[in-house]
């Protein structure tokens, strides 16, 4: 294993259950136990679990933590009830999306955040070097265990862990102490299914991932999560969001809250809807069968012009189609334009499509 590669506490167990580890983001992580297929199917039609202790926990604390997180973050502190999160950007004064992360206000004054994986440092910085005084800031990420747990039968499962105790409402929080450890569940996911991600120390993780699944969930990697996030086009960070794009373009204002005063990359947003965009990311979906499609394979218009290239790609295993994403010219992004992809000196034709591909029913 490279010294640069870090590993999550259930590490192990993950060779020992089978998994085929890659690294990714700077992590040692399984891409699959079984097959992509299987695993993505278990989600949309049972229930899976996936590690995501590489992700980041902070924890901000200090009267006034909500104000300043306002001026820090795009979307609006203020609406938050206790034990209620919320998705949201950091943006750098080009309006460019640093992170994509969650926010959950934990109490009066104290808010947890979790954070990509690979920006666990740069968004520490970022914060730190913002931070209000008074305000107290810690990475706390090596404590911690994670995992998300999704899928229709996500919640019968819960139940089967912790009787009498209830999931939180959508995009809640709860937490609370047993057998000596603080455990966390937020009530969010990447994944388009019902669900939930589970945080408990880094010592008991591996015991956790296993109750789960001996109570009948199946462990899921990279590949499936990949597949079933792009199915309803949930941005991966680095990819489909980067510092060079704004949330606009992502077509994700909705999670900037322009109206709630000034923060950080707010004028370029406020610019950028005044004057229209130039490009913005689109849903691609094959007219046809193709090979499957990849991130960095370039798009072309039916006049042979470059375009751009797919920031995410995949053959979608709910669809059995090949769907990707990209930033296309405002020109050629309207629904129904066609567009051809190039795998491999092959091209194949694909269409702008409403997002999302998949819709549950």
């Amino acid at each position: 294993m490279s010294e640069n590669i870090q590993e999550t506490p259930l590490a192990a167990l993950h060779v020992e259950l089978g998994g085929k580890m890659i690294p990714f983001a700077g992590w040692n992580m399984p891409v699959q136990y079984t097959s992509i297929i299987d695993e993505h199917t278990a989600v949309r039609e049972d229930v899976g679990i996936f590690d995501i202790s590489h992700m980041g926990q902070f924890f901000l604390e200090g009267e006034g933590a909500e104000a300043w997180l306002n001026t820090i973050l795009a979307n609006d502190v203020s609406k938050l009830e206790v034990g209620q999160g919320q998705y949201t950007f950091m943006l750098n004064e080009d309006g460019g999306v640093i992170d994509d992360l969650i926010i959950y206000r934990q109490a009066e004054g104290k808010i947890f955040l979790v954070v990509n994986a690979s920006m666990i440092d740069v968004d520490y910085a970022w914060l730190d070097k913002h931070l209000a005084g008074g305000l107290t800031l810690t990475n706390e990420s090596d404590a911690w265990a994670g995992m998300a747990v999704q899928g229709p039968n996500s919640t019968a499962l819960f139940a089967k862990l912790f009787p009498g105790r209830e999931l939180p409402a959508r995009n809640g929080m709860d937490i609370w102490e047993q057998d000596g450890e603080s455990l966390v569940v937020c009530r969010t996911g990447y994944t388009g299914e019902d669900g939930y991600e589970f945080f408990s120390s880094a010592a008991n993780g591996s015991a956790w991932f296993q109750k789960y699944i001996d109570a009948g969930a199946k462990p899921c990697g990279l590949g499936a999560r990949d597949s079933l996030r792009l199915e309803v086009c949930y941005p991966l960070n680095g990819s489909d969001l980067a510092p060079t794009r704004t949330p606009i373009e992502a077509g994700l204002g909705f999670f900037c809250a322009l109206e709630k005063g000034d923060f950080i990359g707010r004028d370029v947003l406020v610019k950028q809807k005044e004057d229209g965009l130039k490009e913005r990311l689109v849903a691609l979906k094959y007219t046809g069968k193709g090979a499957p499609p990849r991130a960095h394979y370039e798009v072309y218009s039916k006049d042979g012009e470059l375009l751009s290239e797919l920031t995410s790609g995949v053959l979608s295993p709910s669809l059995r189609e090949g769907i990707g994403m990209a930033y296309l010219p405002v020109a050629s992004a309207k629904l129904g334009t066609l567009v051809d992809i190039d795998v491999r000196g092959r091209k194949f034709e694909a269409k702008v499509v409403k997002k999302p591909f998949y819709k549950k029913g």
